[in-house]
């Protein structure tokens, strides 16, 4: 039995699966309309907070990184669940916690490429003069991307419906009442890469600890990792619930 942490194979075929489908376009797309609109908020208002606060933590942390998350942590799994081909890995020697790690070095390869890089890029548009601001953001997006990735693969081995259910989970706790409710911040992954924005840019977005962020996400990270890879050694090869 295979003893690697990352199976070749497997990610081959998860690079596959997400970028053969419509989710690979819209991958595409997100990181194009960020860009977009930090350029349009350079050409109309220049190098000011407020335009790098919305369009770097109101559409890049809070929106377009979980999103790039969803789309490519559900599209490894779930798919694969839904028309049965998971038995072809089940069915091979290869430790289910390798299935698992592998997947998700792809789904946090794409948050690298189509979360992180972008909002590098549209931090310095947006503040130039000042590159910390990019570099904050850009780390953020890595510990929060894949804390997602981490919470997202688990989600795809529990429900059929990860994309509808990990929308909501977005839409409800993160976007709505993680905007009202101030106490949302303890269990919000979008407020734990604002922490470490907070520290590395000088920003204030969240009155949050950087080391119960970085622990926090750490724990599902390593928790959503594990308990995918113990769902996956008790799912019926058949896909049957």
């Amino acid at each position: 039995m295979s003893t690697a942490v990352v199976h070749r194979t497997v990610v081959r075929l998860g690079v596959r699966s997400i970028f053969g489908r419509w989710r690979g376009v819209l991958l595409f797309v997100l990181p194009l309309v960020l860009i977009g609109l930090a350029v349009l908020a350079r050409a109309l208002v220049g190098q000011t907070d407020e335009g790098a606060r919305h369009t770097l933590y109101g559409l890049g942390l809070v929106v377009v990184v979980p999103l790039v998350a969803l789309l490519a942590t559900s599209g490894l799994l779930a798919p694969e669940i839904d028309d049965g081909s998971i038995s072809y890995l089940l069915a091979k020697p290869v430790p289910r916690s390798t299935i698992v790690v592998s997947k998700l070095v792809v789904a946090v390869g794409c948050v690298l490429a189509f979360g992180t890089l972008p909002l590098l890029v549209a931090g310095l548009v947006l503040r130039t003069g000042d590159p910390s601001v990019a570099v904050g953001f850009a780390l953020g997006s890595v510990l929060g991307g894949t804390a997602y990735c981490a919470l997202f693969a688990l989600l795809s081995v529990v429900t059929r419906h990860a994309v509808v259910v990990g929308l909501v989970y977005l839409l409800v706790w993160e976007g709505l009442l993680g905007g009202l409710l101030d106490g949302v911040r303890w269990l919000s992954v979008t407020r734990w890469s604002a922490a470490v924005v907070d520290r590395v840019a000088g920003t204030s977005l969240v009155d949050l600890s950087l080391v119960y962020a970085l622990v926090a996400a750490l724990v599902v990270i390593v928790g959503g990792t594990w308990l995918t890879g113990h769902r996956l050694r008790s799912f019926n090869l058949t896909g049957d619930e």
